[in-house]
C-alpha cells in the first residue's frame, strides 16, 4: 500500500534516499534540544526569576515605612535587575495575558506558583523584550518588569533558523549532485529509447559516474553490433534474392515453353507459390524499414492513403473521425503495417474500420472487422513466422503466414506493441500502440 505513494523515477528516489536521512537527523536533534537542553535552561531561568520576585515581594511586605519600601525597590533594580513599582489600593487582573508564540508560559506559571504564596498575574504578550509579573499584596500590588531573556531561553528561534538553513543547504547540495549523476543515466535511457525507435542517436556521449559510463560504452558497442548485423543481413539477402530468383525465372521460362498439361500447370502453380514464399521471407527479413529515415507526418494523411488503396481493390474502408495527430516515425513502414492489417481483415470480413486515439505519450491505431475472429488462445501464436491457422479464421489464407509477423516487426522497430482482442463489430481487433 505504501508503494503507491513512493516516487517512481530514479531521480526522485535518489533524492528521497539522500534528503530524508538529513531531515530525520535534524528532526531528532531538534527534539533532543527542545526537550532536554532548552527545557532545562528555561526551567532554571524561570525558577531563578520567580525566586527573586518572591524574595522582593516578601521584603516589601515586611517593610513598615515608605522609605524601607523604596530601598527594596532600589535593591531589586540594582542587584537583581528587576524593575519594581508599587501601586497602592489596586488589584491584579483576573486573566493572564499570554503570547500564543511562547511555548513556555506553563513553565513560568509553574515556577511562580512554587515560589509565591501571594496571588499573581503575568503578561508575556505586551512587550517583546520584557515579562510583566504582578503580585497581590494586602494594600496594593507590586508590578515587576524582567528582561525576557532572563526568564526564557530566547536562542531557540536562532537555533531553528540555523537548523533549517543547514538542512536546506545540505539538501540543495545533495539535489544538485544527484541531478548531475541521474542526468547521465537519463541520457543513456533516452539514447536507448531513441535507438529502439530506429534513431541512431549519434550525439550520445557517455558521462557521469564510472559505472554509468561503462554502461554507456556497452550500449554504444551493442548499437554498433546490431547495426553491423543489419548491414550484413541486408547484403546477404541481396545475394539470396538474386540467387533464388534467377533459377525460378529459368524454371518459369522452361515451363512456359512446355505444352499446358495438368502436370505442367501444377508445376507452374508451385513455382508461383515458391516466388511468393521467397518474396514474403525476404520482405520479413529485410523489414523494408532499416534504410528509411524517420519523418514527421500527419496520421490522417497516412490513413487516407491506406483507404484509397483499399478502394482500388473494391473495398470500402471506414476511418472513424479523430483529431489531427502528428507523429515522427518511418512513414512507409508504418503504412505497410496498417495495410497488412487491413488486407488481412478484408480477407475474412465485409466491413473494416480504423479508429485512432492518442494521448501525450502514445498513439493507438485499431483495425476492427466483423469477421469470425480467432480464439484468444491463438493470439500469441499468429505472430510467429509461417504460422497458418486452420480454425475459425485463417489469418494467412492466400499467404505464407508472414503478414502479422511483419506487422509486429515494424511496430517493435518503432518501440511499440501490437495486441489482438475482440472487436466491437463482432470480429477481431488489432491494436497498434506506438510512442509519440
Amino acid at each position: 500500500m505504501l508503494r503507491r505513494f513512493l516516487p517512481k523515477s530514479l531521480y526522485a528516489r535518489v533524492v528521497l534516499i539522500v534528503i530524508l536521512p538529513i531531515f530525520l537527523t535534524q528532526a531528532v536533534v531538534t527534539y533532543v534540544f527542545f526537550n532536554r537542553h532548552w527545557d532545562l535552561v528555561t526551567a532554571n531561568l524561570s525558577a531563578n526569576v520567580a525566586g527573586q520576585i518572591a524574595l522582593v515581594a516578601n521584603l516589601f511586605e515586611q517593610a513598615s515605612t515608605d522609605v524601607e519600601r523604596n530601598e527594596v525597590e532600589v535593591l531589586a533594580l540594582n542587584d537583581l535587575d528587576l524593575n519594581v513599582r508599587f501601586e497602592p489600593e489596586t488589584g491584579i487582573p483576573e486573566k493572564d495575558e499570554l503570547s500564543i508564540f511562547n511555548v513556555y508560559n506553563s513553565t513560568l506559571d509553574q515556577r511562580l506558583r512554587e515560589s509565591l504564596s501571594q496571588p499573581y498575574w503575568f503578561n508575556t504578550r505586551s512587550w517583546p523584550a520584557y515579562i510583566e509579573v504582578r503580585v497581590q499584596l494586602s494594600d496594593g500590588q507590586l508590578v515587576f518588569l524582567a528582561y525576557r531573556d532572563r526568564v526564557f531561553a530566547t536562542t531557540g528561534p536562532l537555533f531553528l533558523f540555523w537548523l533549517a538553513g543547514t538542512s536546506i543547504l545540505l539538501g540543495a547540495i545533495a539535489i544538485v549532485f544527484m541531478r548531475n549523476q541521474v542526468r547521465s543515466i537519463l541520457k543513456l535511457a533516452h539514447a536507448a529509447e531513441a535507438f529502439g525507435r530506429g534513431h541512431d542517436a549519434p550525439e550520445y556521449r557517455p558521462s557521469g559516474a564510472a559505472e554509468v559510463r561503462r554502461a554507456g560504452y556497452a550500449f554504444i558497442a551493442m548499437r554498433e553490433r546490431i547495426t553491423r548485423h543489419l548491414d550484413q543481413r541486408t547484403s546477404m539477402l541481396a545475394g539470396v534474392s538474386h540467387d533464388l530468383r534467377t533459377p525460378l525465372t529459368r524454371i518459369k521460362l522452361a515451363l512456359a515453353l512446355e505444352p499446358e498439361t495438368p502436370d505442367v500447370l501444377g508445376l507452374q502453380r508451385d513455382v508461383v507459390d515458391m516466388e511468393r514464399m521467397v518474396e514474403a521471407y525476404l520482405s520479413f527479413a529485410r523489414n523494408e524499414s532499416a534504410d528509411e529515415d524517420p519523418e514527421t507526418f500527419n496520421v490522417t494523411e497516412l490513413l487516407d492513403i491506406v483507404a484509397q488503396n483499399a478502394k482500388r481493390t473494391g473495398r470500402d474502408l471506414k476511418i472513424l473521425p479523430h483529431n489531427a495527430i502528428s507523429i515522427t516515425a518511418r512513414r512507409s513502414a508504418l503504412r505497410r503495417a496498417i495495410s497488412n492489417l487491413v488486407i488481412n481483415a478484408f480477407r475474412h470480413a465485409e466491413h473494416v474500420q480504423i479508429s485512432v486515439a492518442a494521448d501525450d505519450r502514445t498513439l493507438d491505431i485499431s483495425v476492427d472487422d466483423d469477421g469470425p475472429g480467432i480464439p484468444e488462445s491463438k493470439f500469441e501464436e499468429v505472430f510467429k513466422p509461417f504460422v497458418r491457422l486452420d480454425e475459425a479464421r485463417n489469418l494467412s489464407d492466400a499467404g505464407v503466414g508472414m503478414g502479422l509477423t511483419i506487422v509486429k516487426d515494424i511496430v517493435r522497430a518503432h518501440g511499440g506493441e501490437i495486441n489482438l482482442g475482440d472487436s466491437p463489430l463482432g470480429g477481431l481487433r488489432a491494436s497498434i500502440k506506438i510512442p509519440i
